[in-house]
């Protein structure tokens, strides 16, 4: 038995020649040995060697299905028999190298073999072997029909002490080719057998005989029902199978549909009640009480209970208006709708209104101070005249002329108390229609407030008529000396930039003041004073009333129009005011008086700044003039060659000074390369120096950290 192990498990190390050698000489050996031992081997193999198929039916079931002994026997028999052909035929075939065919298949039998021979240390200890529960849990939490809670923790635990960590399992494939490995995995597919909750046919026939036929919003489809011959055969057929048992189906039913239902209560009441708010809360109340209210008056007339509950909504009302215009009855138009409200206590007044506002970035045309303009505040439409103003650092609301472009701002007008945080828009026209966008501006009502203050720039402007020194007189600012004593102590401050302030009040001329200065002023001076001016918001509310225009002249209404329309209805021109005109300004030169230097002084100074005071030069007269020189020809002729000689002489010089040039570029390039040279040469000296001097500071370390002894040594 040794023997045949050893030729079923060879690894295949050897050569050719060796194999072949080998087995000749044990081919005799071999086959007297053989027959001498069948009967042992048979006993043998019949409990060591299982069938290689057995195993993967072995694992697929587990320890669910016993095999009988006598089909283990003969399988185990021919498997065997075919064993030994084929170590036959491979000892036969030695020049074909047979043996080394299949060598891994051999090697996994071997090792199913030997896993198999192993003994379950498990069932030896406790005597009992954990089986995997293949069955789903019924218990389970099952989430909206859909999922079921799973516990991996609970199951990887379970499964870890069910493990017999003694053996070492293999997963052996499947072959897909057997029908009994295909129709264990038939049913998890959509074309399988499912449960009768979970059969998506038989959910859809269902649902289909529930709702009958429904049309698709998204996509407009219709779904309809059959008709037809075929539902006049399934008529048939269903009304033979109501027959039969039909006290079965209506239970079934019944039961799917409450279990629909209960599933329906648990999803909303996980998704719906996880969040809830206090106006879910109080809308669940209401509900609650609707449904009550409902039960309790469900047989009673309306007018009962009106009387209990009021008006439902839904029921036609009959309302009492009281104080409404004639106009209102007069032009009344039943097909233009009309929108019923209810206001405050406090939303009854008119008062000042703050609130923050932004035009609109779609309108194209910015607001202006002072413009009429409509507001759409709550219930209410109406006209008033707002002032825009912005707030400061200091806290100061500074008048603005016209809004912001892309920036909030504020804005205070008259009109109706309207509480805090109300949103409202405004428009500038409600009549007729327009191709542009309409809304101008929007924003939030802040606060209401009686005392806002807003104010805006005025400057005021004086002239001097008396200077003495740094104290000047000033006039043209003020009108009576009552307002100078209002300003007293007041900042002050000329064009050119000099500082100052304004004093007491003088008795004439009328408005002119006492001031002092931070330098002497000028005649031409300019002085002015900033201060700041409060305006009042106008006091104009002017409702919106539409409804009281004939039929078919409702979106005819306008209020007050703003200078610009009148202007433009009535072909006014406007008057430009001519401070405001450009002007050409024309300046008179100036001329400055001559300097003046005192004698005294002029000795102290310098000589080159003393003032000059010698007479220019005249012309020479003719008796002055140094008289011409005429030469003789041989006078000429010698000039003419010294001129000649000179001029060869200086091209001589030109040259020479050319190669000077020259030679001295040559000689600084040399200069400057032996300077190079000898540079390097000190760096490499000096890396070099460096060097050996930091190898001795290295070496007196070390032997600074040695003992005196080991220094001794």
């Amino acid at each position: 038995m040794k023997k045949a192990a050893l030729t079923t498990s060879d690894s295949g190390h050897c050569t050719a020649e060796e194999a072949f050698a080998s087995e000749d000489e044990s081919e005799g050996s071999s086959s007297l040995s053989t027959e001498e031992k069948d009967s042992e081997n048979e006993a043998l193999v019949r409990k060591k060697f299982p069938k290689p198929s057995q195993v993967v039916s072995g694992q697929k079931r587990g320890s669910e299905s016993l095999i009988d002994e006598t089909s283990d026997i003969e399988d185990l028999l021919k498997e065997e028999e075919e064993y030994k052909e084929a170590s036959n035929y491979s000892t036969e075939t030695s020049g074909a190298l047979k043996w080394k065919e299949d060598l891994s298949r051999k090697a996994a039998e071997a090792f199913l073999r030997q896993q198999q021979a192993t003994p379950n240390l498990q069932k030896l200890i406790y005597g009992t072997v954990t089986e995997d529960n293949e069955e789903e849990d019924e218990a389970r939490e099952e989430l909206g029909g859909l999922f079921r809670v799973s516990q991996p923790a609970r199951e990887s635990k379970y499964k870890a002490d069910s493990l017999d960590c003694s053996r070492f399992h293999l997963e052996v494939p499947h072959d897909w080719d057997l029908e009994e490995v295909m129709n264990s995995i038939r049913d998890c597919f959509v074309t399988g057998k499912w449960e009768e909750d979970k059969d998506a046919a038989k959910i859809l026939a269902e649902d289909e005989e529930l709702y009958g036929d429904f049309e698709d919003l998204e996509t407009g489809d219709v779904h309809k029902g059959k008709s037809g011959l075929d539902t006049q055969t399934e008529d048939v057929e269903e009304e033979v199978k109501e027959e039969i048992d039909s006290s079965a189906e209506e239970s079934a039913k019944k039961k799917h549909l409450d279990k629909k239902r209960k599933l329906k209560e648990m999803f909303d009441a996980e998704y719906d009640e996880g969040e809830s708010t206090y106006f879910d809360d109080l809308k669940g109340e209401m509900h609650k009480q609707a449904q009550l209210n409902r039960a309790e008056f469900e047989d009673q007339d309306d007018e009962a209970r009106v009387q209990y509950e009021g008006f439902r909504p839904g029921m036609y009302v009959r309302i009492e208006i009281e104080n409404v215009p004639c106009e209102f009855v007069l032009n009344f138009d039943p097909h233009y709708p009309i929108i019923l409200g209810g206001l405050g206590n406090s939303e009854g007044s008119v008062g000042y209104v703050q609130m923050r506002l932004k035009k609109h970035r779609w309108y194209k045309k910015i607001l202006k101070s002072r413009d009429p303009i409509i507001f759409s505040v709550g219930w209410r439409r109406f006209q008033t005249i707002p002032l825009y103003y912005i707030e400061d650092h200091n806290g100061r609301q500074r008048l603005l002329k016209y809004t912001p472009q892309h920036m909030h701002c504020g804005a205070a007008f008259w009109g109706p108390i309207t509480p805090q945080g109300t949103g409202f828009l405004a428009v500038q026209f409600v009549d007729g229609t327009t191709p542009d966008f309409r809304i101008a501006a929007t924003g939030i009502v802040l606060d209401l407030d009686k005392s806002i203050k807003i104010v805006k720039k005025l400057k005021l402007t004086g002239f001097p008529y008396k200077i003495f020194k740094n104290t000047s007189f000033i006039k043209g600012m003020f009108n009576s000396a009552l307002e100078v004593a209002k300003f007293e102590g007041a900042v002050i401050r000329t064009v050119s930039g000099i500082r100052g302030q304004i004093k007491k009040a003088l008795r004439a001329p009328e408005g002119a003041f006492r001031a002092t200065f931070e330098d002497k002023l000028l005649m031409s001076d300019i002085v002015f004073m900033r201060t700041w001016y409060p305006v009042s918001i106008p006091a104009f509310y002017n409702p919106v009333t539409s409804l009281l225009k004939p039929v078919g002249e409702k979106d005819t209404w306008s209020g007050m129009r703003t200078t610009g329309q009148l202007r433009l209805a009535h072909r006014v021109k406007l008057k430009p005011n001519k401070d405001s005109l450009y002007k050409l300004i024309v300046r008179q030169k100036k001329h400055f008086n001559s300097l003046h230097i005192p004698k005294a002084l002029q000795k102290a100074l310098p000589f080159k700044t003393k003032p000059k005071t010698q007479a220019k030069a005249g012309k020479i007269p003719k008796d002055r003039l140094r008289p011409a020189v005429i030469r003789e020809p041989h006078e000429r002729k010698v000039l003419a060659l010294l001129d000649a000689l000179s001029t060869v002489h200086r091209q001589k010089m030109k040259k020479a000074k050319e190669q000077r040039h020259l030679h001295n570029k040559e000689h600084f390039k040399a200069k400057q390369k032996e300077e190079e040279e000898k540079l390097k040469r000190q760096k490499d000296l000096r890396k070099k120096l460096f060097r050996i001097q930091g190898q001795k500071e290295k070496r007196n370390q070390k032997s600074s950290l040695k003992g005196p002894k080991e220094q001794l040594k």
